[in-house]
């Protein structure tokens, strides 16, 4: 049995604080709840407390253990035995959390409560177990943004600065719903883009592992035939067979140099200087950078937009918002923006260092909306109908990806190919 230090609120509004022992943080939830209490905070005392109970108020006793079995305290969160598996949340695991996290709050449920369903709720032992972390957090005082930054590799960046705008505006249900969206968006198109390469890709492992089979079995093989009959090989030909001389002496040293730098790659690209310098070249390819820089614009516009509709600052907002843009370059230009903005200038005035961003129309939609005064409803207009040109661009560039990548995959069969037929028009002059 384990002793836990609560303070709750009673139904008459009086604040008790108290102890009690339980096989759990569960189990102390519900005798906490059994008397008509709202849980306020719970801590679980360390080894080093005594038995002894604190002083309570008056005319309230201490909760005991229920008299049914007791299940074993849940190991401590950041603890796991060697094979209880891996504790990474799946994408859908995720969706359905958000999802059902807003459908729960906008009916009116408690977040603690709608906590503790989520955790019942959820079929993923991995998730079962962070529900519970962000739980337990929240109810010992910390905010559900706060709690979720805890876990980077759970909650992204942008999802937790979305949850933050959430909470301090009053609407967390609204954006955990817009948040549930994008997901399902994201995961749409993703399903899509996969299905549209899926043929070109089984292809090119196709390719690659006759390339192999000729690299390192049928072209020595061939070369050796050739050669008896004192021919010279065509360019093309001697071109492949270094190639294949190449593979078979040095292949191995090819394959782990590969694998050596693509795991040093890796490791340079998730730490701060560079992913600064990946996002910077992200943003300078020609096409990509400009559709990366639409989606931000969007997402920082929808997010404002809402702030604003709420009644949140608009200094309070930018900060909160720039947040969601997902790309640190982006962000520090931004931040320039937000300075200008305290100075009193205007909001369009104030992004027009931010070209990339914020194009000249768009500005001008800025400008104008916010001299009329209605610059959320126009920052939320901006945000639909980028996403829908988004939308357009995605769908077609997914259409063109799977001609262009046959069309190289057939360029480069039917290079191997000649290669290998060359030498045998000229064959029969050698027999001869």
């Amino acid at each position: 049995m384990a002793r836990f230090q609560y303070k709750a609120l009673q139904a008459d509004g009086r604040i008790v604080e108290g102890e009690l022992e339980a096989g759990g943080r569960q189990e102390a939830f519900r005798q906490i709840e059994s008397r008509g209490w709202r849980p306020i905070r719970l801590t679980q005392q360390t080894d080093g407390t005594n038995g002894r109970a604190r002083p309570r108020p008056k005319g309230n006793g201490q909760a005991r253990a229920d008299a049914a079995p007791v299940a074993p305290a849940a190991p401590a969160p950041g603890w796991r035995l060697p094979w209880s598996g891996s504790r990474k949340v799946g994408a859908r695991a995720l969706e359905n959390f958000t999802r059902l996290l807003s459908s729960l709050l906008a009916a009116g449920v408690p977040l603690s409560r709608a906590l503790v369903i989520l955790q019942k709720e959820t079929a993923q032992p991995a998730a079962r177990e962070r529900w519970k972390e962000i739980h337990d957090r929240v109810v010992d005082g910390m905010s559900l943004a706060d709690a979720m930054a805890q876990m980077p590799d759970v909650f992204p960046r942008v999802y937790v600065a979305m949850v933050e705008a959430g909470e301090t505006g009053g609407f967390l249900d609204l954006v955990l719903a817009q948040i549930a969206d994008f997901q399902a968006r994201e995961k749409e198109m993703r399903a899509k883009l996969m299905s549209a390469l899926l043929y070109p890709s089984i292809l090119l492992v196709l390719a690659l592992g006759v390339l192999v089979f000729l690299l390192v079995y049928f072209i020595p093989r061939f070369t050796t035939l050739f050669a008896g009959f004192g021919g010279q090989l065509p360019a093309l030909t001697r071109a492949i067979v270094a190639v294949s001389d190449a593979f078979r002496s040095y292949g191995l040293v090819v394959l782990a140099l590969a694998v050596v730098s693509v795991v040093t790659l890796r490791q340079w690209l998730v730490s701060p200087a560079g992913r600064r310098v990946w996002e910077g070249f992200i943003l300078k390819v020609p096409g990509l950078g400009r559709l990366v820089a639409q989606y931000a614009m969007a997402r920082f516009c929808r997010m404002l937009g809402t702030l604003l509709a709420a009644g949140v600052p608009l200094i309070q907002g930018l900060q909160v918002a720039r947040r969601s843009l997902g790309n640190q370059i982006l962000v520090d230009a931004v931040a320039g923006s937000i300075d200008r903005v305290k100075e009193g200038q205007g909001l369009g005035n104030s992004l027009r260092d931010c070209p990339m961003l914020f194009p000249g129309s768009v500005l001008e939609m800025i400008t104008v909306a916010e001299e009329s005064g209605r610059l959320d409803q126009e920052l939320t207009r901006i945000a639909n109908t980028t996403e829908a040109d988004l939308d357009r661009q995605l769908k077609l560039a997914v259409s063109m990806a799977e001609p262009v990548m046959l069309f190289f995959i057939a360029g480069f069969i039917g290079t191997i190919f000649i290669g290998m037929v060359l030498p045998i028009f000229t064959l029969q002059d050698y027999i001869r």
